[in-house]
């Protein structure tokens, strides 16, 4: 599972692969440029010409080693050193000379606003101002580089972070000094900030390049932040043994639907079954088991005593696990029984939807949940559960509370879906895409996770194999649609590619 660290813990993997592995800074250094020019020479025609803003530190050492590289390969390159007035040390000076000396790039120290250059349309914007090591808002003449850049009608790549973004929190920053840009190209590891709603309009579309850091400092360095890749998926995945039967993959109970809100029962049905478990019982109000039967023929039903609601459940000594929530509404009767549920569940269990915004309207109630229960709210069913937040980084302090104390797996849905774990992990997602984004679909992702459940899989590792698996098929629904096309159905029917693609 890959592996997000705080920037200061960045620094300190760059400073041991320096002392310990035989490289200097320089040809560190040299080697990140290397990386950044040779993605840039695979995107972008030959013809273009690029405008290099470079600051005084390791990020604008960086920036100049690559225009001199840019230049050699015979672009247009055009480079803007800030001034600030103390002058360059170390590598960065290192890569100026260099750059000077080989003399094919034009290049100006910046110093005053008015010395800012004119940028043509068809010229690309180099971002190296400012690294990861930042921790205060940009200001000054730096804020007005930014504020330019900005500004310009053209492509801007950032090399390792957007100038002014901090790593991780941001809650204190100025959005209005932080470079827009299209692409971010960042070294060894995504930064945590990267995987946050309110930055995606700095960060762009963001690649990282592997820059060769201490394999052995990467391992030792202890973080809460994962990233949820194909290989630790793979490896969940439980093989079949040939003598198997359907009563070896588990029986799975979903509580869900409610009179005139069936598909999410029938989308949670179909998903859950898809998932690979051996039996489905869906319990529905009683003028609703035939939606099941015509739907889902190969579910069995259990009937509610509620012509229209969720009233009461059946025994549970023969299920496996169980799925509650889609669909169900508020009622007070179906408060009621949700509560009995809780309270007498001895089986894993998943709880979204209306089960997680009854639970909101009855906070007292969390004391109660099932150790090691799977809940799946998105941002919204969170909110109702812990009240609101200031932004994504306190929200994910917020999560990892919320699991810890109630020794739960949290799965907050949305882009990079992220996986609260009572140990404090936090496990970001890598598949998905924002089609999904689509009436029906946590249906889906309810009925796979309790499907994974029942076949004795792991809460932790029901969870991790469900998100990684729902978005894959999106990934892939939307190779062979659209994004605006892609229906909750969609995720279903690409359920089982996605098991394969995983095996490849």
């Amino acid at each position: 599972m890959g592996k997000i660290f705080a920037c200061r813990q960045i620094a300190e993997i760059d400073a041991y692969t320096i002392e310990h592995e035989g490289i200097a800074d320089i040809d560190l250094m040299e080697r990140a440029s290397m990386e950044v020019t040779d993605w840039l020479l695979g995107k972008f025609p030959q013809t273009n010409k690029y405008v290099v803003f470079a600051g005084p530190g390791n990020n604008g050492g960086d920036a100049l080693a690559v225009s001199r590289m840019l230049a050699a390969t015979g672009f247009q390159v055009r480079t803007y050193i800030l001034d600030l007035g103390k002058g360059l040390k170390g590598s960065p000076s290192i890569n100026y000379n260099r750059l000077t000396e080989q003399g094919k790039a034009v290049v100006q120290f910046l110093s005053e606003e008015t010395e800012l250059p004119d940028v043509a349309p068809d010229e690309i914007i180099i971002d190296g101002l400012f690294g990861s090591g930042l921790t205060r808002q940009l200001q000054g003449l730096p804020s007005k580089i930014v504020q330019y850049v900005n500004r310009q009608k053209t492509k801007v790549i950032s090399i390792d972070i957007p100038s002014g973004l901090f790593g991780e929190d941001n809650s204190l920053n100025d959005p209005g000094s932080i470079v827009e840009a299209d692409y971010t190209l960042t070294f060894q590891f995504p930064k945590l900030s990267f995987l946050f709603p309110e930055n995606e309009c700095f960060v762009g579309e963001w690649i990282v390049l592997n820059i060769g850091l201490s394999k052995r400092k990467i391992s030792d360095t202890k973080t809460n932040w994962l990233y949820l890749e194909q290989e630790e998926v793979k490896n969940i995945i439980k093989p079949r043994n040939r003598f198997a039967h359907k009563g070896t993959f588990g029986h799975a109970l979903l509580i869900t639907g409610s009179y005139g809100k069936m598909g999410a029962a029938v989308l949670a049905s179909k998903a859950c079954l898809r998932a690979g478990v051996g039996l489905v019982t869906t319990h529905v109000p009683r003028l609703c088991y035939q939606i099941i039967h015509n739907t889902v023929p190969e579910a069995m039903v259990s009937i509610d005593e509620s012509d229209i609601l969720f009233s009461g459940f059946p025994d549970l000594n023969r299920f496996s696990a169980v799925g509650v929530g889609p669909a169900l509404d508020v009622h007070r009767n179906t408060q009621k029984a949700l509560f009995h549920l809780i309270e007498t569940c001895d089986r894993p269990m998943v709880i979204d939807a209306d089960a997680l915004n009854i639970l909101g309207e009855n906070k007292d109630w969390f004391n109660e949940l099932p150790r090691n229960s799977v809940l799946t709210p998105h941002p919204k069913e969170f909110e109702r559960l812990v009240g609101p937040t200031q932004n994504s980084y306190q929200r994910l302090e917020v999560l990892s509370d919320f699991a810890e104390k109630y020794h739960s797996y949290i799965v907050l849905k949305g882009a990079h879906t992220t996986i609260a774990c009572p140990d404090r992990r936090l496990i970001f997602n890598s598949t998905g895409n924002p089609g999904m984004a689509t009436a029906g679909s946590g249906d889906v992702l309810t009925g796979i996770i309790t499907g994974l459940l029942a076949q004795g899989y792991s809460p932790e590792n029901s969870a991790l194999l469900g998100v990684y698996l729902h978005g894959l098929a999106g990934d892939l629904a939307v190779k062979e649609e659209s994004m605006e096309s892609i229906i909750a159905g969609d995720l279903i029917t690409f359920l089982g590619k996605s098991f394969a693609k995983i095996r490849e």
